[in-house]
């Protein structure tokens, strides 16, 4: 700056006080020309490494260099012009030289001034601007993000540092949520080179289906939940569910749950609500098999062939095979595959299952549980 000052003066000086003879000769022009060549070649080159690397000192040469582009092209004019005023006798044109001195000057100032402003920018760990809405942008259209809460990000030397605070489903799963985030640390990477963290908050959605609601309000309670279902019964909505609780609890304790549970699943509503809750233990062992030798194939067979003996009844249950009966602490249990027609509603073959299910224990008194895999037809 001092010397685009100095340039200043000078060319003033010139201009008003001063006059100044200049001879411009061919020769100068072409040297001009050669570093002018040189010095574009230098910038172009410096400019890609220093965004290929994130450099600032690189960056600030190539600035450097591109000054002297600009003001190569000045000087080159002001010669041309002062020659041109010799040549034809127009005086005026010997201001030309000074007029681009003070070209010069501010070729200097402007340029220095950016460089100088990316440089404390870079001091201050400030960032482009522009680059937070940007990430912002991308990270909104990943998969699983409801909405971007904020981004924070800044910059030390070459990298960034960015704070993703993100919105998603409350019903996702700790894995998917962990899926989801490295996912975003893929992407913010895509953009910039840098260190990401996420951080993820549970949200109701838009429209959230009340199931989803419950399952959501169980997961926050720590409860597992299954077989919902809901009816509606001219003002009031009927609710009923399966819970799993730890088997070593009390009754009194795993009412205490349940009730906790129904109080939560009637705040979902504004209309009047009613909720049963099936209380059941949770699995958390593997259960030993009964020492006592008892041959149980013959009864396999049997269920084996009653249950394709029921395909008669059952339109939609093509066969039965794959029957397993064992006995485990004194009760007699029953698996089985039965194949079924590939285009039925999930929640038909659910019905169809349960109703196989019932026949099977009335026709075999022994069988304390049964348990059907619907296999589609085509398989």
């Amino acid at each position: 700056m001092i010397t685009a000052f100095y340039v200043i003066y000078e060319a003033f000086h010139r201009m008003f006080f001063h006059a100044v003879h200049i001879e411009p000769s061919p020769t100068a022009i072409l040297v001009l020309l050669a570093a002018l060549a040189i010095d574009v070649t230098r910038a172009r080159k410096l400019s890609y490494v220093a965004k290929k690397y994130s450099s600032e000192a690189l960056e600030a040469d190539a600035l450097h260099f591109s000054t002297d582009v600009w003001s190569t092209l000045v000087v080159i004019a002001g010669i041309a012009l002062a020659w041109a005023g010799q040549h034809w006798d127009l005086p005026w044109l010997g201001y030309a030289d000074a007029l681009a001195g003070l070209a010069v000057a501010g070729v200097i100032l402007w340029v220095g001034s950016r460089l100088g402003r990316r440089t404390l920018d870079a001091l201050l760990d400030a960032v482009p601007e522009g680059l937070q809405e940007e990430i912002a942008a991308a990270v909104r259209k990943m998969e699983g993000v409801l909405s971007v809460e904020r981004v924070r990000l800044r910059r030390a030397g070459n990298r960034y540092f960015v704070d993703a605070t993100v919105s998603v489903p409350r019903t996702a799963s700790l894995e998917q949520v962990h899926s989801w985030s490295d996912a975003i640390e893929t992407r913010i990477g895509e953009i910039v080179p840098s260190d990401v963290v996420v951080h993820a908050e549970p949200r109701a959605p838009q429209g959230e289906p009340f199931f989803d609601s419950i399952r959501a309000t169980a997961q926050r309670l720590g409860l597992a939940v299954h077989e919902l279902s809901a009816q509606q019964y001219r003002e009031r909505l009927f609710v009923e569910l399966h819970l799993e609780v730890a088997p070593q609890l009390t009754l009194q304790e795993a009412h205490a749950q349940a009730t906790q549970l129904e109080e939560a699943i009637r705040r979902l509503r504004s209309e009047p609500t009613d909720v049963n809750i099936h209380i059941e233990p949770l699995g958390t062992a593997i259960s030993p098999g009964d020492g006592v030798a008892v041959d149980l194939r013959e009864l396999g067979r049997a269920m084996e062939a009653y249950l394709n003996e029921l395909s008669r009844e059952f339109h939609e249950l093509v066969n039965a095979h794959n029957v397993r009966v064992r006995q485990v602490q004194h009760h007699i249990l029953a698996s089985c595959h039965c194949v079924m027609r590939s285009e039925l509603p999930i929640t038909e073959v659910h019905d169809v299952t349960a109703a196989l299910e019932d026949r099977v224990k009335e026709k075999f008194p022994k069988v304390y549980r049964v348990t059907i895999h619907p296999e589609p037809q085509d398989r």
